[in-house]
């Protein structure tokens, strides 16, 4: 039987491993083949030019509007994101009062999930544009109608704060998954823990900060990994709502934005190859940083 386990083991493992290979390995080393090229996307013919992509990205002002545009987000948009998710899973498991000694969450709250998470099955372009009319610069924008019920002249949203905008909608639109993510994960944690909490005399302030972010720790640091990742994006929200796709004067550009500029708009396929090596670099650059610096002793329960 021992023998006969390894073929079979490996007869499983080959079809990912070909797929791997084909569609997220070869894909790579091809971009990054054609990063050391003048290859312009059109014509057969292309020569290697070496690093000079590489170079030209480290004198490139547009590349450093864009890393700065990164690392805002990067900061903000999981902190934001986290910390409204939080506090409203745990008014979502445990804000409903005490029944029997064990917390309850607000009454209807598996309704108030669905709700959070609607806004995470619509398309991002169908948020771009919705949000755009939300912001818009006049009188027929949502938020500056509103505004002028109280006599304040329209706000400039994606002109004055282009990027708060975005930062804005993406937090809108990724904190309901989050929501449900903490909740679950709240919902697993033994209630005898809270009893004993209580029992201790510690409110819910104390319980919230000392043992429930304790116990979801592991969850929080994955959550952050994958809204870190987010932050590298904002590709579809930056091209449907901003003005010159990235404008007014770089104000909103990301790379994502630089890479189909320079690959599909200007034919410079090279330098939106090397672009797109870079972006991937930080990318797993921050995810194994995150990784490696939030990793801590888990707490069991």
């Amino acid at each position: 039987m021992r023998h006969g386990r390894y073929p079979f083991v490996i007869g499983f493992l080959i079809a990912p491993v070909v797929l791997y290979a084909t569609f997220v390995f070869y894909p790579i080393t091809q971009l990054v083949y054609v990063a050391t090229t003048n290859w312009t996307g059109l014509s057969p013919d292309f020569d290697s030019v070496g690093l000079d992509n590489f170079q030209k990205i480290f004198a490139d002002n547009d590349f450093w509007k864009a890393v700065q545009h990164h690392l805002f987000l990067l900061i903000a948009l999981p902190l934001i994101t986290i910390g409204v998710a939080l506090f409203f899973a745990f008014l979502l498991n445990m804000a409903g009062g005490t029944r029997g000694g064990i917390m309850q969450g607000v009454w209807g709250s598996k309704f108030y999930r669905v709700v959070f998470f609607l806004p995470q099955v619509l398309a991002v372009v169908i948020v771009g544009v919705i949000f755009g009319r939300v912001y818009g610069p006049d009188k027929s924008g949502i938020v500056n109608s509103f505004l002028d019920i109280f006599g304040v002249s329209p706000v400039q949203f994606m002109a004055d704060y282009a990027m708060w905008s975005i930062l804005g909608v993406m937090v809108w639109q990724a904190v309901g998954f989050y929501v449900v993510l903490f909740s679950a994960g709240m919902s697993s944690i033994p209630a005898d823990l809270y009893e004993a909490a209580i029992l201790d005399g510690a409110n819910r302030i104390s319980i919230f900060f000392r043992v429930t972010i304790p116990l979801l720790w592991e969850t929080i640091q994955v959550a952050w990994v994958y809204l870190g990742i987010l932050a590298f994006d904002a590709f579809a929200l930056v091209m449907v709502m901003t003005i010159e796709q990235g404008g007014p004067d770089g104000a909103t550009t990301v790379l994502p934005v630089l890479v189909y500029k320079q690959g599909v708009r200007d034919g410079n396929f090279g330098y939106a190859s090397a672009l797109g090596v870079s972006l991937f670099l930080l990318t797993i650059t921050f995810a194994v940083l995150t990784l490696r610096l939030g990793r801590r002793e888990a707490v069991e329960h």
